[in-house]
């Protein structure tokens, strides 16, 4: 967003290793550092229903407008591209933001064919809320068993976990209810698939809209 800048760690990015255990990946801890975390966090709505919400049909203040702006710029795709090897020069890009978590959130999934790429960010302060275990990401080395996993990834302190998709991407959290802030950035595929996951996103934002309004 033009007028506000949001400092992210992009060095980070370029120089932590790429894990292969159970699949390829990268987590990084503080991109988002605390500062600027604490101005983002202050800049988003309560979103209390569950779901993900389109970026642009979210209001929030400038600090997390520039944050989404940034996380869809071309300083993150080429750090990304080059990490994994991989061509993303004509992948469109779809961001989605999460706020609240159920019981129904968690299961072990892998994610659409239509997302190339899996870019996690989230934006909670570690005050002990989640606990031993709840609402961290497991990288899974299968289908059927949460506790099969190979890294837990807090929910916490602004940290990135990047992923390419695969069918053997498979990840899931223990059940946590209540307030969990996540930014969720895709490159997609240019096919038929993207348009389509592309169109139900925009029509799940409007009914979100009508449901708000009512």
């Amino acid at each position: 967003m033009r007028g506000y800048h949001i400092r992210l760690d992009y060095a980070a990015v370029r120089d932590t290793p790429v894990a292969t255990d159970p699949f390829a990946h990268v987590v990084v801890p503080n991109f988002v550092p605390p500062a600027s975390l604490r101005a983002v966090l202050a800049d988003l709505p309560p979103l209390n229903k569950r779901g993900s919400f389109p970026a642009d049909a979210v209001r929030s203040g400038p600090a997390a407008q520039a944050l989404m702006h940034a996380m869809e710029g071309p300083e993150l795709r080429q750090a990304i591209a080059e990490k994994f090897d991989l061509d993303l020069a004509r992948s469109p890009t779809m961001l989605t933001v999460r706020g609240w978590t159920t019981d129904r959130d968690g299961h072990i999934h892998t994610d659409s064919t239509a997302k190339r790429v899996t870019v996690l960010l989230y934006l909670n302060q570690d005050t002990g809320a989640f606990g031993a275990h709840e609402g961290c990401l497991r990288l899974l080395r299968g289908p059927h068993d949460l506790d099969d996993y190979a890294v837990e990834v807090p929910p916490v302190n602004g940290t990135l976990l990047v992923f390419p998709n695969s069918p053997t991407s498979w990840h899931g959290h223990k059940t946590f209810e209540g307030r969990r802030y996540s930014l969720q950035l895709n490159y997609m595929t240019t096919g038929q698939k993207a348009r389509s996951e592309l169109r139900r996103h925009r029509f799940s934002a409007f009914i979100k809209r009508l449901t708000r309004a009512a």
